[in-house]
């Protein structure tokens, strides 16, 4: 029997009003469960929706450009049955399922203790060895567990370290030394042309990957870690199989610390088997310095490779989908960015979307979407650069029980446990922010959980950096996020160009923002835009996790003259105590 069932847009976590990119499907088009319906765009990554069951797709609810949350109706489906879906414990006591925040852990019907022959047993198996998966094999080395760790690459780090921060941020600190030489002219120090040499460029690169890619490997040696090469995926609830290149391997273990990642995301159609459209890993690999590129994404990896690719010297244009640059952070820590990149790069094309790129021998022609896209342009290289997927769909975690939601990420509670008791889950694959520090907090408590600790994930924040050319960097609560909750705040503001230190460094673009509770006066959030901003916020963030209020900031001597007291008069501003400026009227 035919039955019409609406299809909503499932918990996609903290997300609200987030933008149609893509409808994939049409009326009239028949899908399989899981078959990608609509591509939603965040701030960090893009979403594709998948259909929860089979059916054929009636009538398209939404269309591009509009703005949907959890529980939008996006399509009718028809199916020819609806299948009762099994009771889990969590259900049937009214808990969420599929939240990524707080899984109830539950003992699974499915999927008994492994009776499979292993090759090797441990007390502690983490699959992945990026920043959270070798820091939770140490901790719990440490802490007295026998520990193997799983890395699909042939060397630890995963892509953090082999293909992501510690690369880009070589690169853009060769980037800086360019610019920096190029803007002394100012001030009466005039240098040549820069000579770049990029096999020199990236082989110094590569040195400071092996650098620390050797470092990891003495100390896995000295912890006596073991560690399989290899793609790792779960045969049962207590063993994993592993590809290595000298065959399979079944590694059984008591705990598990999923830490798996994510991947990169790519947009439907787009021609990938030309290798002039290149993804972050492609672009750190520096292989030339093309003319004319475009970045697709305007968040943080794409600028920051734009960044580096404009000071070699290519032509930079940027083209995203939202209304502003690196979508996440407040309007005003990105204009002072958006106003300097603007000056120097070729075009910033905002609310525009790429719809076809065709490859020819003179370049990759891309075909653009919005109220202001320009006719179709010609480039050398383009990177795409929308954001990464979390893989928890690749490594057959649902097939032995663990769960795992529709974008991919597996839901962890504040020990983070997964809903089977003895495997955890941390980093992107546990959940947003899909950042290292994030991944390697988790990794540590992990390990404490599982040798015994009485602790929980309790951090009050989670920093953001986007090392642009000036940097920009926030945590705890934003303008946006304080308007969307109704949270009664103020905000203080200091300019950098009333800073002498800024000024000394003629890079007085930039300013330090605070939010604070308008009763309390303590601090809600911070964010910075300019010089070093990421290594300011740390400041803030500890600021945050005491409970400071702006007399606390306002009245801690900071050293003169420093980027670090801006932090300082931005307080004072607060207080309305400030004497660098006129103080604002309360």
């Amino acid at each position: 029997m035919t039955q019409v069932v609406e299809i909503k847009i499932p918990d996609i976590g903290d997300f609200k009003d987030v933008p149609v990119i893509e409808v994939l499907v049409s009326p009239g088009d028949k899908v399989e469960k899981e078959t990608s319906l609509i591509t939603l765009e965040t701030e960090k990554a893009s979403l594709e929706v998948p259909a929860p069951q089979a059916g054929m797709v009636q009538d398209i609810k939404v269309k591009v450009g509009d703005k949907v949350s959890e529980g939008t109706v996006i399509l009718t489906l028809a199916v020819t049955e609806q299948p009762a879906a099994p009771v889990r414990p969590e259900a049937a006591t009214g808990e969420r399922e599929e939240t990524p925040a707080a899984p109830v852990a539950t003992t699974p019907a499915v999927s008994p203790q492994s009776t499979v022959p292993a090759d090797m047993h441990a007390d502690v198996v983490v699959l992945g060895a990026g920043p959270g998966g070798y820091t939770a094999a140490f901790r719990a080395t440490d802490l007295g567990k026998k520990v193997i760790l799983i890395e699909r690459y042939p060397t630890l780090g995963g892509v953090c370290l082999n293909v992501g921060c510690i690369p880009s941020k070589a690169l853009l600190h060769a980037a800086k030394v360019i610019t920096d030489a190029d803007e002394a002219a100012s001030h009466g120090i005039v240098f040549g042309k820069a000579q770049i040499d990029i096999d020199k460029l990236r082989g110094w690169k590569e040195s400071v990957i092996a650098k620390l890619t050797k470092g990891l490997k003495a100390l896995a040696k000295q912890r006596k870690v073991e560690v399989v090469h290899g793609n790792g995926k779960f045969v049962t609830d207590h063993s994993i199989q592993v590809e290595t290149a000298e065959g399979s391997k079944t590694i059984s273990f008591e705990h598990c610390i999923i830490a798996a990642g994510s991947s990169v995301t790519r947009i439907p159609g787009f021609p990938y088997d030309d290798p002039r459209l290149i993804d972050s890993t492609g672009a750190l690999a520096l292989n030339d310095v093309p003319q004319r590129m475009l970045i697709i994404g305007g968040g943080i990896i794409g600028l920051e490779m734009a960044t580096v690719y404009a000071a070699l010297g290519s032509k930079i244009s940027v083209v995203e989908w939202m209304d502003q640059l690196i979508p996440g952070a407040d309007a005003d820590l990105v204009k002072p960015l958006h106003r300097r990149i603007g000056k120097r790069y070729e075009a910033i094309y905002l609310k525009t979307k790429v719809t076809k790129i065709e490859a020819a021998e003179a370049g990759l022609t891309v075909t653009f979407e919005g109220d202001k896209a320009p006719q179709p342009q010609t480039y050398d290289r383009i990177l795409l650069a929308v954001g990464r997927r979390p893989n928890g769909h690749a490594i057959s975690a649902a097939e032995i029980g663990i769960q795992v939601n529709e974008r991919g990420f597996i839901p962890v509670d504040q020990q983070m446990r997964t809903n089977l008791p003895h495997i955890f889950a941390i980093g992107d694959i546990a959940g947003e922010p899909m950042l290292a520090h994030k991944a390697t907090y988790e990794g540590k408590l992990a390990a404490e959980v599982i040798a015994g600790h009485k602790v929980a994930f309790d951090a009050r924040t989670i920093p953001s950096v986007a090392y642009t050319d000036p940097e920009i960097a926030w945590m705890g609560l934003t303008e946006k996020e304080a308007i969307k909750q109704g949270i009664d705040y103020e905000k203080a503001i200091f300019p950098w160009a009333a800073s002498g230190r800024a000024i000394s460094m003629a890079r007085e673009e930039g300013l330090t923002q605070l939010l604070l509770d308008k009763t309390t006066r303590r601090i809600l959030g911070a964010g910075m835009t300019g010089i070093n901003a990421g290594e300011l916020i740390a400041e803030t963030v500890l600021a945050l996790e005491m409970g400071a209020d702006m007399q606390d900031l306002s009245l801690t001597i900071h050293p003169h003259p420093t980027l670090s007291e801006t932090v300082l008069f931005a307080a004072e501003m607060a207080e309305g105590t400030i004497t660098d400026l006129f103080p604002p009227k309360k």
